[in-house]
């Protein structure tokens, strides 16, 4: 089975390939800390899994998850990650991952997990099924733009709101600012909006942006356009 790491924590990824490299049969074909060099390493390297965290840097997880899912649908993607929220596990379902595993219970779980997904099976550790029976119970919502977005855009969208610019914001993300941009016309897209101040009054209006005292902001004027110094 050939198998590549995607988490930004070098311990963590060492870890991993500790508990892997034990295993007969399993090989670590390379591990990457961002999700641009996730999309290359896979082309690269071809892996049959790949076991990949949704906090990095660059295109986040679940932007991962689905063009890996969309350019080549024969790899299983094992979601590793310490977000348990039903929002997170639903986005992930839906964009395609063959399994859900929380890396508090990596050591015990990982090498059943990769096993059960190379069968073409799924697996979701104990912890990640129960959310799952949250998200049927409280049955689909509907959907709204807000939903639309990936964890890296509602955060650039957030803090555009807040003020800061192209560079404050690479800055903050430890991303380049080309980055910034690239999510920021992914943001107008699918939301349909054309300016920095319809993403204020959109992100105040979603209570992504609150005021020092915890209140939600009045949707304002704002600036009128995209600020890139």
């Amino acid at each position: 089975m050939k198998i590549l790491l995607v988490d930004d924590h070098t311990l963590v990824r060492a870890g991993l390939r500790r508990i892997l490299e034990t295993q007969p049969g399993f090989t670590v074909v390379r591990e990457v800390a961002d999700g641009a060099s996730a999309l290359a390493a896979v082309e690269e390297t071809a892996p049959d899994v790949v076991v990949l965290d949704l906090s990095i840097p660059g295109p986040d997880g679940l932007e991962v998850l689905a063009t890996v899912k969309r350019r080549r649908p024969g790899t299983k993607v094992l979601v590793l990650t310490m977000h348990a929220d039903p929002e997170y596990v639903d986005r992930a379902v839906r964009e395609g991952a063959d399994g859900y595993l929380l890396k508090d219970s990596a050591v015990s779980d990982l090498v059943q997990a990769l096993k059960a997904v190379k069968a073409g099976e799924i697996y979701y550790s104990p912890a990640v099924q129960r959310r799952l029976g949250e998200i049927l119970r409280r049955g689909a919502s509907p959907d709204r733009p807000v939903d639309r977005l990936t964890d890296r855009e509602r955060e650039i969208l957030r803090l555009v709101a807040e003020g800061l610019t192209t560079k404050g914001i690479a800055a903050r993300l430890r991303i380049s600012a080309r980055t910034v941009e690239t999510h920021r016309s992914h943001l107008m897209d699918k939301l349909d909006l054309r300016s920095v101040a319809q993403l204020t009054q959109f992100a105040v209006r979603e209570g992504l942006l609150r005021d020092r005292g915890g209140g939600r902001l009045p949707a304002g004027p704002g600036t009128s356009s995209w600020r890139t110094t």
